[in-house]
Formats: C-alpha cells, structure tokens, sequence
C-alpha cells in the first residue's frame, strides 16, 4: 500500500522556528514530526509519495530515498492552491484499482488510529473536539458514514473534526472540487463530492494533537510523556 504525505506548507504559525526549517523536520522529543508519523505505518505500507514544497530540499536531504525500510518518491508542489491540487500531482504514481492512504506531516496521532483506518477501503479519521469551527467537519448517518463534510463551518452540525488520515483511491480525482475563494482547492471538499456515490466510512481516532504554533511543542511533549502508545 503506498502512503501520500502532504508536507509542503510553510507552517507561518510554527515561525520564527520555521524560517530555517520545514515543519515536517520541528521535533518532539527531539524526534521531527514526520519519523513521529512514518514510524506509526504498519509494514503493508511499503512505499511513500511525499508532497514536498517550502524547504523542500531540506526534507529530501533528512529523509532519502528510504526511509524506516520504505521507498521515497518526492512530488514538488509548485503552488499554494491546497491539499486536493497536493494530491492530484500524485496521481500518475497511484496505483488503479487500489487504495491508498493519505496523511498531513505535521499532526501526531497513535498508531491505533492508523491500524484502524487501515482495514477500510475508504474511510476518514475523525475526532471529538469542542470547538469545530475551525476544522473541516464530517456529519455521518447511524453507521458512521460520511453523509456530509463542512469545511470551517460557522455553525457546525457536528463535532467530529476531520483529523489526521484518510483511504483513498483513484475515484477521488473524479470528484474535484471548485476552488475556494482564497484561491485553494480542498481534498475534504473532494471527499465530500465523492461520499454522495461511495461509501466512505468515518473511523473515530483514539488520539490526536495538532503542532500548530511553537508552544504546542512543550504540550506535546508533556503529552507524549504521560502517554503510551
């Protein structure tokens, strides 16, 4: 199974730490938060596509062409104009008839929630949080499918946040979406083109942190700490 890694941003709010690094190499723990990720892959995932951009040498330099046993293929982005513009640049690498999964490099999750996502075909990580409206937001029928996605909702009809991680495979590149008003075009607005026709199922993820700015470091780090995965 091949894995995409968006990795491209570059991560303003992480600054003034991120002025001479890429924020897929900050470390927790004195670990990047990219190894923090890859090490969670099971073996199936056998090889890796990284969407590199901002300092996109600098990563290329950290991570080879293996890394933890698994092949890397780098794709550049040129371009801001989002997650869904990342992952098409990928698509002659995707293999037709199979899925594959898809993560941001710079949230830390468990490896439970990887595992689970995982043994779906297509499926979303999901997360309980109390103030949804600065994620993109997945509304699910009874059995946790995806009925519909909000990306940034002022009025959100959920509180399961859009998380880190989710299994894909081709058809999404059948559902594109339109571009957003600051100029992006968005995988989760892709995503909820794409549950109209298929089932996509919502996985409830059992942890994840956000590294958003400088003082998430030492949050995360003290959580870490206390926390076994």
């Amino acid at each position: 199974m091949k894995a995409v890694i968006l990795a491209a941003g570059e991560g303003v709010r992480m600054r003034p730490l991120t002025l001479t690094i890429p924020k897929p190499l900050v470390t927790v723990n004195g670990t990047s938060l990219l190894h923090h990720l890859i090490e969670k892959f099971p073996s199936r995932v056998n090889e890796i596509i990284l969407v590199v951009g901002y300092l996109g040498n600098k990563i290329k330099e950290a991570i080879g062409s293996e890394y933890l046993g698994r092949k890397i293929t780098y794709i550049t982005q040129p371009e801001k104009l989002g997650t869904f513009h990342a992952v098409k640049l990928c698509e002659p690498y995707l293999n037709k008839n199979e899925s594959f999964c898809l993560f941001y490099a710079d949230d830390l999750i468990d490896k439970k929630t990887v595992d689970d996502l995982l043994t779906h075909d297509l499926a979303i990580a999901v997360y309980k949080v109390e103030d949804p409206r600065k994620f993109g937001v997945a509304i699910t029928d009874e059995h946790m499918y995806i009925k519909d996605i909000e990306e940034k909702p002022e009025h959100p009809k959920s509180n399961l946040a859009l998380m880190n991680g989710v299994v894909l495979n081709k058809n999404i590149f059948l559902y594109p979406p339109t571009q957003h008003e600051n100029g992006e075009f968005y995988l989760s607005l892709a995503i909820h083109n794409m549950a109209k026709e298929h089932a996509i199922k919502a996985i409830m993820g059992n942890f994840w942190f956000p590294v958003a700015t400088p003082e998430d470091i030492k949050r995360a780090e003290k959580i870490l700490h206390n926390k076994k995965d």
